[in-house]
């Protein structure tokens, strides 16, 4: 593996995060890229290279208090974005991502007919499991935290009557088309209340926050905090369904899926795209 792949970038910066965690922003890049085992010059050219600002800007995206910011500052009401057709008719402004939801009927039948191909790819947040459908991808999941069979296993039991069909390359265009942020479709699997949380996940503009709150008043239940948490994180097209854009109402994290640094990292580098 290349200092130029997107996997080793986000392995350097995973290892980073659990250092600036626990010693704060203040610290150099000099005893930074020690603990990476890297000179200072390298270490900035992999964090320049993966985010296009350096350490030191990056470290002010990872502290704790980020996420508050994001809320104060970037916090999307979702009912109004909804309104004024901020992702049109299934389109993600500025990822591009067109979707088509499976029937309620077809998803009770736990996947039987269809056929899902999968692969593990290369992603800027570790390895990625990926898996489609014939309409688009349907799963995307990272193994970092819980290991590859654990990922495969979480997703595949989601719809346990399909049939899975192992096909890295049938899939690679949809790969390198999601994370290079160009047209990409989704197939959304899921129960009719799980799709209504994860369409309005879609709303929400990349750099951007909201609240589980938020999301509950937007799709017509207000009072249904926690079962959108749920659907939130039952979302299997992670990333690209950003469940990491929903907050606690007072700035907190929540939960994530695939665990909270990597959902620390995807706020990180989006928010630092979005303000260069």
């Amino acid at each position: 593996m290349t200092d130029q792949s997107p996997s080793y970038h986000y392995q350097v910066i995973g290892r980073a995060l659990q250092v600036i965690d626990a010693e704060g922003p203040a610290l150099t890049l000099e005893a930074l890229a020690r603990r990476m085992n890297m000179s200072p010059a390298h270490f900035q050219r992999v964090f320049s290279q993966w985010v296009g600002v350096s350490p030191k800007r990056y470290q002010q995206y990872l502290t704790l208090g980020h996420a508050r910011r994001l809320l104060a500052e970037r916090h999307t009401l979702l009912g109004t974005a909804l309104e004024t057709g901020l992702s049109g008719t299934g389109r993600l402004h500025d990822l591009f991502l067109t979707w088509e939801a499976m029937s309620p009927g077809d998803y009770a039948r736990g996947g039987a007919g269809l056929t899902i191909r999968w692969g593990w790819y290369e992603s800027p947040f570790g390895p990625a499991l990926v898996m489609a459908t014939e309409k688009g991808i349907c799963g995307m999941g990272f193994a970092d935290e819980v290991g590859a069979e654990a990922a495969w296993q979480d997703l595949a039991r989601r719809w346990p009557r399909a049939d899975y069909l192992e096909d890295r390359a049938a899939i690679l265009p949809l790969v390198e088309a999601a994370f290079g942020g160009r047209a990409t479709p989704l197939h959304l699997i899921g129960a009719p209340f799980q799709i209504k949380v994860w369409e309005a996940l879609l709303a929400i503009p990349t750099g951007h926050v909201t609240t589980y709150a938020d999301i509950a008043s937007a799709i017509g239940h207000p009072r249904a905090h926690r079962a959108v948490g749920t659907a939130v994180g039952r979302n299997p097209i992670s990333f690209l369904i950003p469940c990491h854009r929903a907050l606690r109402r007072d700035g907190g994290l929540g939960g994530y899926h695939w665990g909270l640094p990597r959902k620390r990292a995807m706020l990180a580098w989006e928010a630092a795209r979005t303000e260069l």
